[in-house]
């Protein structure tokens, strides 16, 4: 099994290699209290959900590296636009999944949390950036125990094959059949859910989570904002 350590080094070498500095930056592992002199405020954050998620953050200490990756108007370019190929290849290592909608934010609790692989990110032994990236487990194991029964798994290995429908469903409505006769282009349907609320999402017609519709490259996607328990999905 890949450590987490190994994920978030191959992570951070994902993102230099497409990071826009003016020379190749170096990637180094920290712990301490150090952290605290950066400036955290103007980090850049994305979070990856697939198959694997986690929380990504990058800060550049130089600004003028930015502003040449923008290049002639770097005003009309933003940071998070700028950063957004790196934090895309880092989540690459990730697996299937869609990476959210970058975001300038103070990221200090990231970065300070005891869950968070830091890295300095240095050119010459002097530091100019800082890169953190946070695993999170994507569900929980009755008991927290870590370990499952290999019956378990060789009766889960019978379905690997068997296709199922994962449905985003963004409400719903009761229509009398004369008014759906009636329906023609143009024609608007109010459903039973306010602007801004979560869409459900069921496999196989069972509610198993909440989302939020995001755009992912000019295509609908879906961000999975709570996965619900057996308990809660029925």
């Amino acid at each position: 099994m890949i450590s987490n350590q190994s994920v978030s080094e191959a992570a951070v070498d994902a993102l230099l290699r497409v990071l826009p500095t003016a020379v190749p930056l170096h990637a180094t592992a920290h712990s301490g209290s150090a952290a605290l002199t950066a400036r955290f405020g103007s980090s850049v954050v994305a979070s990856f959900v697939g198959s694997s998620s986690a929380d990504l953050a990058v800060v550049l200490m130089d600004a003028s590296s930015l502003d040449a990756a923008s290049g002639a108007a770097p005003s009309l370019v933003s940071s998070q636009d700028v950063l957004r190929p790196a934090l895309e290849n880092a989540a690459s290592v990730l697996g299937i999944g869609v990476l959210g909608d970058s975001r300038v934010e103070d990221a200090s609790t990231l970065f300070l949390a005891d869950d968070t692989q830091v890295f300095e990110l240095s050119a010459g032994g002097v530091v100019t950036g800082w890169f953190a990236i946070r695993l999170r487990s994507n569900g929980t194991i009755s008991g927290g125990s870590a370990t499952i029964n290999k019956a378990v798994l060789g009766n889960l290995g019978r379905i690997n094959n068997v296709e199922m429908t994962l449905t985003v469903e963004i409400g719903r409505t009761r229509m009398a059949v004369r008014d759906v006769l009636s329906l023609e282009p143009g024609a608007v349907i109010e459903l039973d859910r306010s602007a801004g609320a979560p869409a459900d999402i069921l496999l196989n017609g069972r509610l198993i989570a909440h989302g939020e519709i995001v755009v992912v490259d000019q295509d609908y996607a879906v961000r999975i904002t709570q996965i619900l328990d057996v308990v809660e999905g029925l």
